[in-house]
């Protein structure tokens, strides 16, 4: 059975709900088909300690506010997915959950979306689902031959889980510095990270980072200097815990190291870090596999991209990737603006407006 409609959204997370907000308010019908089977997207599957960067009021999608957390200043993962919960069905958006995109492929004036619980076709594609279901560990030398555990950000949850234990966290963005200041008191902790660790000032929060991500796109688009971004002020915020853990001593990086060993870490000067574990926390790549039958990918794996828009498709619109798809598009508070640009091209597109 095949449905109709004019935009097919791909992905129920933060983007998907910010893009399915500005379709209504353009009054095109739109369907947002997400994989997960409840409401949050990615934030139900963060680790227990995970915190905003900023204040719930400045963390907010288009349309609401997201009331402030009793007790906390930076609101945690769960009140996230509270809100993105609450923002779904204040606005009645049209979730149909849990489906799976399986591709995308044109089909003469429409775009195909097939899934694993059917077919629609519409006359626009947004696709928002994010980086986390594709987790990047890096190719080192000896990862085979290490005997203990290995995991990833997406599968780390607590501290506890590890007492005791030697643990290797490597990761010089903030899920590293955050990882490892959580485990820092329990575990026999070493930190390991591409380069010494930048932190950027302790009242920076996710505020001025979109403030500056922003100033950067606009630089860009006018022909200016490039003011660096968020790249220029640090690599990792200093929220409360990794704050306590630095200046308690306990977190100090180690540089990358250059193979392992069944039981160990290893450097080429013959320095070893025995381990139990290690914690990849070495970031993303977008997830876009449903669309390689549209034939679109360019360098790094990602979509040339103007804006939202895919250049060598003008139905497709890509939302929530990170800065090349809006200046900090895969945060709360950033999301709002390129989804609004998106539904209103996209309107545009299909002569609503």
């Amino acid at each position: 059975m095949t449905q109709g409609v004019d935009v097919v959204v791909i992905g129920g997370g933060q983007a998907g709900l910010a893009a399915g907000y500005h379709l209504r308010r353009l009054g095109l019908s739109f369907v947002i088909l997400d994989a997960q089977a409840t409401p949050g997207g990615a934030w139900q599957h963060t680790w227990d300690s995970l915190h905003l960067f900023s204040p719930a009021a400045h963390s907010s999608l288009p349309g609401r506010l997201m009331p402030p957390q009793p007790g906390e200043t930076y609101p945690d993962a769960a009140h996230v997915v509270d809100y993105l919960t609450d923002y779904e069905q204040r606005y009645e958006l049209p979730v149909v959950r849990p489906v799976r995109v399986e591709a995308v492929l044109r089909d003469g004036q429409f775009l195909r979306v097939e899934t694993d619980s059917g077919t629609w076709r519409a006359r626009a594609v947004t696709s928002a689902t994010g980086t986390w279901s594709r987790p990047f560990i890096p190719a080192i030398p000896g990862r085979a031959e290490f005997e203990g555990r290995q995991l990833h950000t997406v599968e780390y949850r607590r501290a506890s889980d590890f007492a005791g234990q030697r643990v290797v966290v490597v990761g010089d963005g903030n899920s590293g510095a955050q990882i490892a200041a959580d485990l820092a008191h329990d575990t026999d902790l070493t930190w390991v990270t591409l380069r010494e660790p930048r932190y950027l000032a302790d009242d920076i929060d996710g505020r001025a980072l979109f403030d500056a991500a922003t100033a950067r796109r606009r630089a860009l688009d006018e022909g200016r200097t490039d003011t660096g971004g968020v790249a220029s002020l640090g690599d990792i915020v200093a929220v409360p815990p990794v704050r306590e853990a630095r200046d308690a001593g306990l977190l100090k990086a180690q540089p990358m190291f250059d193979r392992l060993t069944a039981g160990a870490v290893a450097w080429a000067d013959g320095t070893r870090a025995e381990a139990d574990v290690i914690i990849w926390c070495t970031g993303f790549r977008p997830a876009l596999a449903h669309l390689a039958p549209l034939g679109l990918r360019g360098p790094r794996g990602h979509i040339p991209t103007r804006g939202t828009e895919a250049l060598g498709e003008p139905r497709l619109h890509l939302l929530g990737y990170g800065d090349w798809t809006g200046p900090a598009s895969a945060t709360l508070i950033g999301v709002g603006r390129p989804a609004r640009d998106a539904a209103r091209q996209i309107a545009g597109l299909l002569g609503a407006v």
